[in-house]
């Protein structure tokens, strides 16, 4: 892990897995995101028990991960992705059963998408309460980019059903 003092943004990743041992799997990719270079790995939230949503298949595990990173936005997605097929991720159809499924939700305050593959912030994160209740343990008082704070984006999102594990 690279300590050097270069300029980071903190970035906040959505983990989640319904294939396997999720839980597992999920520490497992926690570990392997405190190893990217130029990243300082910040903290997870718990794990959280939710229903897939326009999707089928068991109950997903969840949480949230926070790093401050060196790493510019697409390069930072790439090393996910690549942590995904590390654990035999496929993507068959849209929204499929996943053994992991690591989502870059928010980098910094940064609103794009000049990139297919990379929109900032998450388009769906704020609409998920599987997100949002993560990122809220993890930082209470945290700003969606362009929509304010998270609180009142988690009460609109309340009626979604969400276990806490741990």
């Amino acid at each position: 892990m690279d300590r050097s003092p270069l300029r980071r943004t903190r970035a906040y990743i959505g983990l989640g897995a319904n294939l396997g041992d999720a839980r597992a799997t999920l520490e497992a990719a926690c570990a392997e995101l405190q190893h990217l270079p130029r990243t300082h790995w910040v903290g997870r939230s718990r794990f959280y028990r939710s229903a897939p949503v326009d999707s089928h298949g068991p109950d997903y595990v969840n949480a949230a991960a926070a790093v401050d990173t060196g790493l510019e936005p697409l390069a930072l997605l790439e090393a996910l992705l690549e942590i995904e097929q590390l654990h035999g991720r496929q993507r068959p159809y849209v929204n499929a059963p996943r053994t992991l499924d690591l989502d870059l939700l928010l980098y910094g305050d940064l609103q794009c998408s000049t990139d297919a593959r990379l929109i900032l912030p998450h388009p769906r994160g704020h609409l998920r309460a599987f997100v949002l209740q993560p990122l809220a343990e993890l930082a209470p008082d945290l700003l969606w980019p362009g929509l304010g704070a998270i609180r009142p984006l988690l009460t609109a999102v309340s009626c979604q059903s969400l276990q806490r594990l741990e």
